[in-house]
């Protein structure tokens, strides 16, 4: 039987891997074959993702990817031990629902420095020479559709997820040379700790609202991983610079 999302013989770095989509991800993966390279700052909650993971061929980097200026060393470290990479999948980010009025530089730049520059610093990490395979490779950024529409106390974490996508437009015709495609996914909302974490912060009729604007009700970790997975394989050999939604209907409003 063919699989046209056979990942065997890869191997692909996957931030955020510690929990949630990045996790998911992870497991998904890794029972299409490919070799994972995980990535978090709690190495605790690395080695339960990893014990999750179909094969053995499996390594942990715990990193601090606000530490954005160290990412090419690291990343040209992790190469020269575990081969070239052939995809990455940034899913690390930071979250907060805040109203404008109370907003911090901090709070934004802790923001930016994650789902934004870190991306930034992994794409000229992964574009080095020796990092990425002979064949090329595949990065996929995780946006959100709140990169696409506005929402009350969202007004940071919707730039920095629009700044992806446009992110990813100029990286594909950048890299597309050396036969890097870049792509992101924005999905909606998520059952994840995250979002938990967002609902927390709202009243009972927001939540509902909120759950209301998805025709197909919340997404799970792995409606999410299996669009991932899409775009490493060859399945999207001819997709780079779009942004596939994946939102259960919410952007259909």
């Amino acid at each position: 039987m063919i699989n046209p999302m056979q990942l065997e013989n890869l191997t692909i770095l996957v931030t955020g891997a510690s929990s949630g989509i990045g996790r998911e991800t992870a497991v998904l993966l890794s029972k299409l074959g490919a070799s994972l390279i995980l990535v978090g700052r709690n190495e605790e909650q690395l080695i339960k993702t990893r014990s999750l993971l179909d094969g053995t061929l499996h390594r942990i980097s715990a990193f601090d990817l606000s530490n954005y200026d160290e990412i090419p060393h690291w990343i040209k470290e992790i190469s020269s031990v575990a081969g070239p990479l052939h995809g990455l999948v940034h899913s690390a980010g930071v979250q907060f629902t805040r109203p404008l009025r109370i907003m911090s530089s901090e709070s934004i730049e802790e923001l930016m420095r994650v789902n934004v520059t870190a991306a930034i610093f992994l794409a000229k990490a992964f574009r080095q020479k020796g990092v990425y395979a002979s064949e090329g490779g595949s990065l996929v950024y995780l946006s959100s559709v709140m990169g696409f529409v506005g929402q009350p106390g969202q007004s940071a974490y919707s730039a920095s997820k629009g700044a992806l996508v446009s992110l990813a437009k100029s990286l594909a015709l950048e890299l597309a040379r050396e036969k890097i495609r870049v792509n992101c996914i924005a999905p909606a909302i998520v059952s994840t700790e995250m979002s938990e974490k967002m609902f927390e912060q709202l009243s009972p009729e927001q939540v509902s609202h909120i759950k209301a604007m998805h025709p197909l009700g919340l997404g799970q970790p792995r409606d999410v991983a299996n669009a991932i997975a899409f775009l490493l394989a060859d399945t999207a050999r001819w997709i780079t610079g779009t942004t596939l939604v994946v939102d259960g209907g919410y952007t259909a409003h």
